[in-house]
């Protein structure tokens, strides 16, 4: 039985790999498989890499700029990345 289950999982990997191989050298594979690198909405924890300042900085952010674009869901802090690029160009202004 243990063999049975090696073959099989041996096998998908084969037919994944092979799969995937279809567009390696294919121009257009990039656009095929790009997802997207960057998430919708940014956590909290995260931001300060985002905007280049200090972990401490960003968790003040909310209290002293109540008007940046946030969510908060079960008390956690998300920001919306491309309404976060637009306010940020809006204080630069």
């Amino acid at each position: 039985m243990d063999g049975f289950l090696v073959s099989i999982g041996i096998a998908l990997a084969g037919y994944f790999i092979g799969d995937g191989l279809k567009n390696f050298k294919n121009p257009n594979a990039k656009e095929a498989f790009d997802l997207g690198n960057e998430p919708e909405l940014i956590r909290d924890s995260n931001v300060h890499h985002y905007l280049g300042i200090s972990k401490e900085d960003a968790k003040v952010l909310v209290q002293e700029f109540p008007d940046i674009p946030h969510i908060t869901l079960n008390n956690k802090i998300y920001f919306p990345k491309t309404k976060l690029q637009e306010w940020l160009l809006k204080m630069g202004e």
